[in-house]
């Protein structure tokens, strides 16, 4: 028998009788009777942007609309509030109650600044970070947000790098690994890359009360244009990432890698054929802490490949057209395609064909 998400009684008596009567049953089942639910962006098939909410079937349970293409969505367990970021060069991002009790807020971007697409709350829900821009000066910056007065922005610091993307609070509540991709773009020339000849990404460890460099990893000269760009920690703490290569394209070089504090960055050695797969693009990483295991996708390569965290090995592997959206689904994981479809880990199917699913998904656990 399935856990309840939140309770009954709770949720009527945060929600109203009004929002409960306004979904049809079938939703309103599936809300009240479900493990987990799962938060992504989507463009739609007649030219809107907004967020779902899914369910474990991946039947659509709320969306809100966007005003231009999201990405990425982080959740706090202490308000219970989600925020989706808008692609780069994007300046908005939207905080939402996934079972749409209250009206979204959006947050703007101050000038000379806009998001990467990625963020994350601090423990106790009072801070929101953000990868940002500062686009005159060729920087990465994380923004700071006070989440408990509107989201207002109350300061900033370094990422110690260029083009920063994806931002992880590791275990100690404290220190925010970054993905600085190293690469240079400006809002004057759209998404243009301006420094693939001189790019240098990196993976930084910062300090997010003092701002404070702990440490900085760049991958060797010979790999300079092996943009680092998605994470995800698995159970142990390790810290595993997914490069995309600006670099010929004949090439093929190790696009998965894991960290670890106060150690050089490894990188994996996986076999021909599935590196080839993914056409130098590693779009997402998510880690299942319940099995060990780790999962990347390339929507360039239409291909999903799980990866035994303990040894490094390839264990799965999957072709599916355009997949990038993932998450840990029980011993699985969920993934979503930019054709409309939703694989959960069971291999079952759901097409959504008038939405096209972004690059990132989010799991919310029913004890959030």
């Amino acid at each position: 028998m399935k856990t309840p998400l939140i309770d009954r009684r709770d949720f009527l008596r945060a929600a109203g009788a009004g929002f409960a009567s306004a979904m049809a049953p079938r939703t309103w089942a599936d809300t009240l009777a479900t493990d987990a639910i799962f938060a992504t962006a989507f463009v739609k098939r007649d030219g809107g942007f907004g967020a779902a909410v899914l369910s474990e079937a991946g039947k659509i349970l709320h969306t809100i609309d966007l005003p231009d293409r999201g990405h990425d969505v982080t959740f706090d367990p202490v308000s219970k509030r989600s925020v989706v970021f808008a692609r780069q060069p994007g300046t908005f991002a939207v905080v939402f109650d996934h079972a749409g009790r209250d009206k979204p807020l959006t947050i703007a971007s101050i000038a000379g600044r806009h998001f990467f697409g990625h963020g994350v709350f601090s423990p106790d829900g009072a801070l929101l970070y953000a990868t940002e821009n500062d686009f005159d000066n060729a920087a990465g910056v994380v923004g700071i947000y006070d989440a408990r007065s509107k989201f207002n922005r109350i300061g900033e610091f370094p990422t110690y790098g260029m083009g920063p993307h994806e931002l992880l609070l590791l275990g100690d509540g404290r220190t925010l690994a970054i993905a600085n991709g190293g690469i240079e773009t400006h809002p004057d020339f759209g998404r243009a890359e301006l420094n693939i000849a001189t790019m240098k990404p990196s993976y930084t460890l910062v300090d997010r009360i003092t701002g404070d460099l702990i440490e900085k990893h760049e991958l060797p000269p010979a790999l300079h244009q092996l943009s680092i760009r998605h994470m995800d920690r698995d159970r142990a703490g390790t810290v595993w990432f997914g490069c995309q290569y600006r670099g010929p394209a004949t090439d093929r070089p190790a696009l998965v890698g894991r960290a670890t504090r106060g150690k050089e960055l490894e990188l994996l050695e996986l076999p021909q054929d599935v590196l080839s797969g993914f056409r130098n693009y590693i779009g997402s990483v998510a880690a299942n802490a319940a099995t060990g295991t780790v999962a990347v996708t390339s929507p360039e390569g239409n291909s999903f490949a799980v990866i035994d965290a303990a040894s490094g090995r390839v264990v799965a592997t999957k072709s599916l057209v355009e997949v990038c959206g993932l998450a840990p689904d029980g011993p699985g994981f969920m993934a979503t395609t930019g054709a409309g479809q939703i694989v959960g880990d069971a291999g079952v199917t759901r097409s959504e064909p008038d939405y096209v699913w972004d690059n990132h998904m989010l799991r919310i656990a029913a004890s959030a």
